[in-house]
């Protein structure tokens, strides 16, 4: 694993006695215990180019263990100036970006504030930011709260002004009042760590520094979509099948599903009764439509699946002997997303050895393909290979969400209705695929009631059934969504809204986090409840990373003795740096000063 961090900003000039730069970046890095590395090449890297100023100046270090460091320390904002591009390539490949200045330079401070901050937030990523305030004020007064008062406007840069650039960034604000061993090692040192831990969570890594020491972050990654492969193994196992295909000079059937026919092609929907003529004006699908299909309500023959009395598949007559032949190859084409478009024409040509006979079936799937008012768009299916699946079946299927059209199954929630298809819920939910296929009141019923779920939270579970993609209003909504996912053992809909629920959390800055309503501490306990293990551990850590914020809420005495131990522990700031900051404010607060208006 590397870390990439970009350090921008001067901080001083401040030099040791021997000459070597004292700067923020090069002192961590080279007093750090758990650095590793050869100065001088570090030294000899910042010195190679031909400009008579590098841009930055590029480490490489060994740290929190085994990880590798790599750091980027840029102290001209020149670069945004003359060279775009390069910068902002840095800032979006930054895991963590540290922004420094010097509290006596206010003029660079405000030239920063006003011509830089824009720039790097609009290439900004969801990375951490640390705001680092370097130096002790000179000629410093007690900051005046006289609203005529300007004598802390011309001499240095104030902590309010520090606070509101860390609030506009969602970043972490720091003063390091001295670049030895104490503030940097302790202060920036356990700040860069804390965000070191934060990212290992996105990275599915576990912290190996003190820091997190006594407890493993827990590995917290996406988990891949199986969207296409819920939907080939529905044809393949054929569950609850709806229509079946046959031609009467062709042995067997061929059984599929209407919702996923009707997700592709607007003959079927023809077909089917989902749209009109009239809403199609499109006489080569109409006529398509009639010369390859006809429904047949009366046919009975072997080989169907066993469906419930009264509810057997759809019989369609398929017209065309050798389009029928190669039925099979067509519907796993279609139920793979229609993109595998060269691989469909190699099973035909193995079936049919006429060329002749291979082309005109290849045509019929490309009128069955066509999209009302276009002309022989198909004509190059190439194409169809560049398409995913499931950008191809998310968009079509979406159509039929919350819709009558095809549905057979409706639920009842909170006085309400929701129809839905049970081959799609069968598919893409095991949950739902035993109630459906087993021993179940489920198995046998149209309507099915569902209780513990609001109507907007499961709308937005078929949702992601349907489409395999969510977007919840918000973090309450993510909860109760990942609460209906965990009732229904959805896993991969878990990790997306857990991973929700911590990016919103991770880019509110302190002002939002102390005035907003949400009860983070209910959030422990119900992703807890619920074996949301990786949001609960990151919770409990968030709580103690904000701890002034949260031990004042009045839900922070709802968490247990073993919590309050663990957040007591890891909490920042520490009671070691509250004791410094009371003792250097104590200092400021002895000296004699008056306020020049007044």
């Amino acid at each position: 694993m590397s870390i990439h961090i970009v350090a921008l900003g001067n901080e001083g000039d401040a030099f040791h006695q021997d000459h070597r730069p004292s700067g923020l970046i090069r002192t961590y890095l080279g007093r750090s215990p758990l650095v590793s590395g050869d100065e001088s090449s570090l030294l000899l890297n910042a010195a190679a180019g031909t400009v008579a100023r590098p841009v930055f100046t590029e480490y490489q270090a060994s740290a929190f263990g085994n990880v590798k460091l790599v750091v980027h320390d840029c102290p001209v904002w020149d670069i945004f100036d003359s060279d775009w591009y390069t910068s902002r390539n840095l800032i979006g490949g930054a895991d963590i970006i540290v922004i420094k200045y010097n509290v006596n330079d206010k003029f660079s401070f405000h030239e920063v504030k006003d011509n830089y901050i824009p720039v790097i937030k609009r290439a900004l990523n969801s990375v951490p930011v640390i705001i680092a305030a370097v130096g002790t004020r000179q000629n410093e007064e007690l900051p005046c709260t006289c609203p005529l008062c300007t004598s802390d406007r011309g001499s240095c840069v104030s902590t309010t002004e520090g606070i509101q650039l860390a609030k506009e960034l969602g970043a972490t604000y720091l003063e390091l009042h001295s670049l030895d061993d104490f503030y940097i090692g302790k202060y920036f040192g356990g700040v860069v760590s804390g965000s070191y831990g934060i990212l290992s969570v996105w990275m599915g890594m576990t912290p190996s520094f003190s820091f997190f020491e006594t407890e493993k972050m827990p590995v917290l990654k996406a988990e891949a979509s199986h969207y296409n492969s819920d939907l080939n193994n529905l044809l393949f196992c054929c569950q609850c099948a709806d229509v079946a295909f046959y031609h009467p000079d062709v042995k067997g059937a061929v059984e599929a599903h209407k919702i996923v026919l009707c997700a592709v092609s607007h003959v079927f929907m023809l077909l089917f009764n989902v749209k009109s003529p009239t809403d199609i004006q499109d006489p080569s699908i109409v006529r398509t439509a009639q010369d390859l299909f006809a429904i047949n309500r009366d046919a009975v023959f072997p080989g169907a699946s066993q469906e419930p009395p009264g509810n057997p598949p759809l019989r369609v007559v398929v017209k065309d002997a050798l389009f029928c032949s190669c039925l099979s190859d067509i519907l796993r084409f279609i139920y793979s997303g229609a993109f595998q478009w060269e691989e469909l024409e190699d099973n035909i040509r193995k079936k049919l050895k006429d060329s002749g006979d291979v082309s005109n079936v290849i045509e019929k799937v490309k009128c069955i393909l066509k999209t009302p008012g276009k002309i022989n768009c198909l004509r190059n299916c190439k194409t169809y290979q560049a398409r995913k699946p499931l950008w191809f079946y998310s968009t079509s299927l979406k159509f039929f969400l919350n819709k009558p059209m095809l549905a057979d199954v409706v639920f009842e929630i909170q006085g309400t209705t929701v129809p839905a298809h049970r081959a799609i819920l069968v598919a893409r939910c095991e949950v739902m695929a035993a109630m459906f296929n087993g021993n179940y009141m489920e198995a046998k019923s149209v309507l099915i009631p569902v209780y513990g779920v609001s109507k907007e939270t499961f709308l937005s579970f078929l949702e992601y059934l349907y489409t395999d993609s969510c977007c919840p209003a918000g973090i309450f909504q993510a909860m109760c969504l990942l609460i209906c996912a965990e009732m229904y053992q959805v896993s991969r809909l878990q990790h997306i809204c857990e991973l929700f629920i911590i990016t919103q959390l991770q880019s509110m800055p302190s002002r939002e986090l102390a005035a907003m309503s949400l009860d983070v501490v209910d959030l422990l306990k119900k992703a807890k409840f619920h074996h949301s293990d990786c949001l609960s551990t990151w919770l409990l850590h968030f709580i103690a990373t904000n701890y002034l914020i949260f031990s004042q809420k009045p839900e922070f005495q709802d968490l247990s003795v073993e919590e309050r131990s663990f957040v007591e522990k890891h909490r920042w700031p520490s009671n070691v740096y509250l004791k410094q900051l009371a003792e250097y404010r104590k200092y400021i607060h002895s000296r004699k000063c008056r306020c020049l208006v007044m």
